[in-house]
C-alpha cells in the first residue's frame, strides 16, 4: 500500500492530489511540480485509521514521523526499535509518554541513495522496525518490518529567488523583481549555443557557466562574477566548501596544476560573462553532489575595470594572470590573494529621468548594493568517477 503522506497528521488538510497505480509500479503523481514523498506501508498491514508513517521532503532534509502504534493493534512499539536508513540512524529524541517518534536527517545522510531520472532526483531510504526479543525466546509476537521511503524533487523547475531560496533549480537560478536587476546563472552546453539538458558529469568533463543580467531599463552595464563557492548542500555556509572564484573576480581554480578553468574572452556582450570549470567533487562525499553559489554584480560599462570589478584568469602559457578586459595590473592582487582595497570604489550612480517612456537609470552613485548585486544558486550537479561504475574486464585471448 503506497499512500500520500501529507494527509497523515490529524486535522491537516490534504495538500496534494494522488494519482498513479503503485501496484503496477507507477509512483504517485501530484498536481504541483514541488518536492513530494512516496511511502510503502504494505509490510505493516496497518489497520489504524491514521497512516502510521508520515514523510515531509524539505529542501535539504527529510522529516519522518512515526506512530508508535505502528501496526494499528493498540500495542505501542519502542522508539529504540525504530531506525532510519542503512546506517540505522536513531530518532531525534523521544520519551515513553510520546505516541509518535520523529526522525530529521539530511537527504544524503543515514545511507540514503540517489537515483536520477529525466524529471526528478529521487532520494531513497527506509524506516526500519527491529523488535527486541523479550520473554520466551521460543515464541515471537512481532516481526521486523521495513517501510521504503522516497523523496522526489523536480529537476526542471525555475524558481524565483525573490522570497524563495532557489535550491532545487538544476539549470537556472534567477533573481528578479521590480526593484532588483534580474541576474541569472545558466549551465550551458559545450559550444555555448544553448542550456545543457543534463546536470550529470564525469570527472574530466568541463562545466560551462554563463552569468548574465538583463539591462533593458538601464544604461549599459558590465557584469562581473565576484565569487563562486561549491558546497555539498544548498546551504552556502555548509562544509566542506570550495571557492573556485574568489577575491572579487579571480578564477583561482585555473591556477591549479590539474585544472584548465578559465573565463571566456572576449565576452559575447558586456552584460554576459562566461566561464568554464573542470568538474570536481568533494573527497569522501558519497553523494557526489555539488551546489554552486555565485555572487554577481555590475558596474557601468564605460567604467574601467579595477581590482574590485574584474574578471581575471590564470594563463598557463604565460604563467601570468590576465583580465578579460582592462589592464593587466588589476589582476596582480589575484596572485597576492588580497583584492579588498578601500581606494577602489564599487559605487554606481543614482536613478535619473524618464527616457523614451521608460525609467532609465543613470549615474546611480547612491544605488543600494542589494539592487546591483545578488547571490544566485544552481544545482545540484551529480559528479561521478569512472571507478563509481567500474568497467568489467574481459579475459585476454590466447
Amino acid at each position: 500500500v503506497a499512500y500520500n503522506p501529507w494527509g497523515f497528521l490529524r486535522g491537516e488538510a490534504e495538500l496534494w492530489r494522488y494519482g498513479g497505480n503503485p501496484s503496477m509500479g507507477q509512483p504517485p503523481a501530484f498536481s504541483q511540480p514541488s518536492p513530494w514523498a512516496w511511502v510503502d506501508v504494505s509490510q505493516l498491514q496497518a489497520a489504524a485509521p491514521l497512516h502510521p508513517v508520515a514523510v515531509r521532503c524539505q529542501e535539504a532534509q527529510v522529516v519522518v514521523t512515526v506512530h508508535r502504534d505502528l501496526f494499528g493493534t493498540g500495542r505501542l512499539v519502542k522508539a529504540a526499535e525504530l531506525t532510519l536508513g542503512l546506517a540505522a540512524c536513531p530518532p531525534m529524541a523521544w520519551s515513553a509518554a510520546e505516541t509518535v517518534v520523529t526522525f530529521m536527517v539530511g537527504l544524503h545522510e543515514c545511507g540514503s541513495t540517489l537515483r536520477v531520472t529525466p524529471d526528478s532526483l529521487v532520494y531513497s531510504t527506509s524506516l526500519n522496525y527491529n523488535p527486541v526479543l523479550t520473554g520466551n525466546p521460543v515464541v515471537v509476537r512481532t516481526s521486523p518490518a521495513v517501510v521504503p521511503i522516497e523523496c522526489h524533487y523536480p529537476r526542471r523547475d525555475n524558481v524565483s529567488s525573490n522570497g524563495v531560496k532557489p535550491t532545487w533549480v538544476p539549470f537556472r537560478s534567477t533573481l528578479s523583481s521590480e526593484e532588483k536587476l534580474p541576474f541569472s546563472l545558466r549551465l550551458m552546453n559545450d559550444d555555448w549555443s544553448a542550456e545543457r539538458g543534463s546536470t550529470i558529469f564525469q570527472l574530466g568533463e568541463v562545466l560551462h557557466f554563463q552569468a548574465g543580467v538583463n539591462t533593458e531599463n538601464h544604461v549599459p552595464l558590465r557584469l562581473f562574477v565576484d565569487t563562486c563557492v561549491a558546497t555539498p548542500t544548498p546551504d552556502r555556509s555548509s562544509s566542506p566548501q570550495y571557492a573556485f572564484i574568489d577575491f572579487s573576480g579571480c578564477l583561482v581554480d585555473g591556477q591549479l596544476d590539474d585544472a584548465t578553468s578559465t573565463f571566456i574572452s572576449p565576452r559575447p556582450r558586456q552584460d554576459v560573462l562566461q566561464f568554464a570549470v573542470d568538474a570536481f567533487k568533494f573527497a569522501g562525499d558519497s553523494s557526489n553532489l555539488i551546489y554552486i553559489t555565485c555572487h554577481l554584480k555590475v558596474s557601468l560599462a564605460d567604467q574601467a575595470p579595477d581590482h574590485l570589478n574584474k574578471a581575471c584568469y590564470f594563463n598557463k602559457a604565460s604563467n601570468l594572470w590576465a583580465p578579460v578586459e582592462g589592464t593587466q595590473d588589476i589582476c596582480s592582487c589575484c596572485e597576492m590573494r588580497s583584492c579588498d582595497l578601500a581606494r577602489h570604489s564599487r559605487r554606481l550612480y543614482a536613478p535619473s529621468r524618464w527616457q523614451g517612456g521608460r525609467v532609465r537609470r543613470e549615474l546611480p552613485s547612491q544605488l543600494d548594493p542589494s539592487v546591483r548585486e545578488a547571490d544566485v544558486v544552481v544545482g545540484p550537479f551529480f559528479i561521478h568517477s569512472w571507478w563509481d561504475h567500474p568497467v568489467r574486464r574481459l579475459p585476454s585471448g590466447g
